[in-house]
């Protein structure tokens, strides 16, 4: 009995003999058409055509401008903008070879020299040299530096070429004019190049709370609009009406006082050559800066 269970035990543990795998000889006669049926085609796969798009590099971010001024944080920031610059000219007067983005550099930079003399202020500039920026970045600086204020400076071209004196414009949805509907047809412009928008287009959250800022910086920006012309009326000539209100996006920072600040017209002749004198900007720097002081002297007792 125990040899009987050692010999089934053993055939059980001993594996089956393997089969070859030496593969089945191909088979010598040959198949007809009629055991085939009909002869199949062979399909290649369909050719697709191929588009290569090189993806940019990542646009480098704005450097901020330099702050000058008292180095005390604590101290009001200014930010002024001079307008257009770079490829785009702005406005032009093609008799006395003036060009609108070369006035308010120099407009700007005079005013930075006026607020600066206070030892009170903090100033920035948007651009300090030929350089184009689009609109939402020259808000957008004023934001990133925490600004108090924001001054954007234009020297602007009317239909009429009688048409003289500065106008201060501030943001709201209706244009309180034909002219200002114009002038935010206009610049807002700026930031197209040959068709294409160079803005960004990304949507802002909306929020009842983002409105409401909105609203009180509209608010204060509108009382500066008002002080601009009472302080600096003794220095030079406004246009009526000195307070105008338009869609502009340069303005639409939602929690920083704006002003655009047309300093004259361009196109105007007398209004041209006198912002081309270092006299005539430094009136303009005069009466801007004097505004500025009480805004601000406003602000620190809370009126």
């Amino acid at each position: 009995m125990l040899m009987v269970l050692s010999a089934a035990l053993i055939a059980l543990l001993v594996p089956a003999p393997v089969q070859s795998l030496v593969p089945p000889q191909p088979i010598t006669q040959p198949i007809t058409q009629s055991d085939m049926g009909a002869p199949a085609r062979m399909s290649k796969p369909p050719t697709r055509g191929r588009i290569v798009v090189r993806i940019p590099d990542a646009a480098p971010s704005i450097a901020l401008p330099p702050v000058e001024g008292p180095r005390d944080p604590r101290r009001p920031l200014v930010v002024i903008d001079a307008g257009h610059g770079g490829h785009d000219p702005g406005a032009h007067n093609p008799a006395l070879g003036i060009r609108e983005k070369d006035l308010t550099l120099a407009i700007a930079r005079a005013i930075r020299e006026e607020l600066l003399k206070t030892g009170r202020i903090r100033v920035a500039l948007t651009r300090d040299d030929d350089r184009f920026l689009v609109l939402q970045e020259r808000y957008g600086l004023a934001r990133k530096l925490g600004a108090s204020l924001f001054i954007s400076i234009h020297a602007d071209a009317a239909e009429h070429p009688g048409a003289r004196g500065a106008t201060v414009y501030t943001l709201s949805d209706v244009a309180s004019d034909r002219e200002a509907a114009r002038l935010a047809a206009r610049e807002n412009r700026a930031d197209i190049l040959n068709g294409v928008d160079l803005s960004d287009k990304s949507n802002a959250v909306s929020s009842i709370l983002i409105d409401l800022t909105q609203r009180e910086t509209m608010e204060s920006s509108t009382k500066f609009a008002e002080l601009l012309h009472r302080e600096a009326v003794s220095h030079f000539r406004f246009r009526n009406p000195h307070h105008r209100f338009a869609s502009l996006i340069v303005l639409k920072s939602p929690d920083t006082p704006s002003v655009l600040f047309e300093a004259g017209y361009v196109s105007n002749d007398e209004d041209a050559r006198w912002m081309a004198t270092k006299d005539g900007r430094l009136q303009l720097a005069k009466g801007v800066a004097a505004a500025i002081s009480m805004h601000f002297a406003r602000a620190s007792v809370g009126r």
